[in-house]
């Protein structure tokens, strides 16, 4: 390294650090807009503009090549995306991502410095729950929407896992989690996240945390390392702990009989505390709620409980050939058996739906208590679109159609599909 070019590298860092306080998140600079900044916590943070002044493309320009070049020559630093319009770059601390033409409308650098890194013992966790992390949970999800601590949580996480003895590795794309130096941080090889699992099995880790779940590869990945006997920490998107396990049954990426087996424990993060835990097991029984003369139709059901207070909160089973995730609530349950005897909902309910599709159909199941009943369709929240379920109690859309075709690339780029009531 010459002397010029680390005058630069510190040129390049303070141009950056500058944007940056103790409670700055990211910090966003757009072309023709005033740079901006996520300022706060966990779940607690505001964008505020940290100026007036309108950025051009020409310096945005300029400090995004030497952002790259910088990375290319730095010892701490590395690329992890470099496509045409756009890079993923890791600048020390600053994770930082660069749009450009033709992949964004305009020029954009968004860079991202973590400014919490805590002990597991800072979240108060219960002596039950730390019982179960450090004995019995090896297939773990952490949930959480955008913003409400995650990563956070997993790197307190990896580093408890790491510290009782545990060989602990990551995956990530881009690598995010700050850990200690003895955890070792993987990222796709040669572009696979495939082949990256399969050095990482030759390595034998105890525990392997990957950051983010999405994709099918990304939940196919997870559940061949942990049916290895590897344990495994998933970090994925949801609104909820149940929309977290949705998201792993989507598009039968886990069968019914592995879900257990595949993840046994899910913890809802949010505002940076750990909100919620349910645990998962498989049983052969009579799903709740249906009638005890019909003890032919008991068949394998995963239970999904409240950690802390044991009560069972949902039930999977399959159901006309498809998987059915079931509320039960007071110890009785919406299963198919009583929700046919039950009044339709009222505007705006919220409605447990399972969605299929096969080469001709997307399927949109409700039950029949919905029959007849106007649903609006949202991915991830976004509205898509109103159909209306038959006496069946689904919905069959055909795939050519703009609302099938909708659903479709929504399931496949890994959106949460619900539904409500419409007014």
């Amino acid at each position: 390294m010459n002397d010029d070019w680390d005058e630069d590298f510190e040129e390049h860092i303070t141009a950056l650090e500058k944007f940056f306080d103790e409670r700055t998140m990211s910090v966003h600079l757009v072309e023709r807009n005033p740079p901006r900044a996520k300022r706060g916590g966990p779940g607690n943070w505001e964008l505020v503009s940290l100026s007036e002044r309108i950025l051009t493309y020409e310096e945005l320009d300029i400090l995004a090549e030497a952002i790259i070049e910088t990375a290319r020559y730095d010892q701490d630093s590395f690329i992890e995306i470099d496509e045409e319009g756009a890079a993923v770059v890791q600048l020390r601390n600053f994770r930082i991502a660069i749009a450009r033409r033709p992949f964004a409308d305009k020029m954009e650098i968004s860079a991202i410095r973590p400014i919490t890194k805590l002990d597991i013992n800072e979240y108060h966790l219960s002596t039950k729950l730390m019982k179960r992390l450090e004995t019995r949970a090896e297939g773990i999800l952490i949930s959480g929407s955008p913003g409400s601590g995650k990563s956070t949580f997993a790197a307190a996480l990896a580093e408890f896992y790491s510290q009782k003895g545990n060989v602990v590795k990551t995956l990530e794309q881009p690598r995010d989690l700050q850990v200690s130096e003895e955890i070792v941080q993987y990222a796709p090889l040669d572009g696979s996240m495939e082949k990256a699992a399969d050095v990482l099995l030759l390595v034998r880790p105890d525990f392997v945390f990957v950051d983010e779940l999405r994709k099918d590869r990304d939940f196919a990945i997870y559940s061949d390392l942990r049916s290895a006997g590897t344990g495994m920490v998933g970090v994925v998107h949801a609104g909820s702990a149940i929309d977290a396990i949705q998201r792993l049954i989507h598009g039968g990426r886990v069968e019914l009989g592995q879900v257990p087996s595949t993840v046994d424990t899910v913890l809802q993060i949010e505002a940076g505390r750990v909100a919620k835990v349910i645990s998962l097991t498989l049983k052969v029984k009579l799903p709740t709620g249906m009638s005890s003369s019909q003890r032919d139709l008991a068949r394998p059901v995963v239970e999904i409980r409240d950690f802390e207070q044991g009560y069972l909160e949902h039930e999977i089973f399959m159901f006309g050939g498809e998987k059915v995730v079931v509320p039960v609530r007071g110890g009785t349950s919406q299963t198919p058996s009583t929700q046919f005897r039950s009044k339709r909902g009222t505007p705006g309910e919220s409605v447990p739906v399972s969605v299929s599709y096969s080469k001709k159909k997307v399927k949109v199941y409700a039950g029949r208590k919905y029959s007849k009943t106007r649903l609006e369709i949202f991915a991830d929240e976004q509205y898509l679109f109103t159909t209306v379920i038959g006496r069946n109690g689904e919905s069959s859309i055909r795939i050519k159609t703009r609302q099938g075709s909708m659903l479709v690339d929504a399931m496949e780029e890994g959106a949460i599909i619900t539904a409500k009531v419409a007014q």
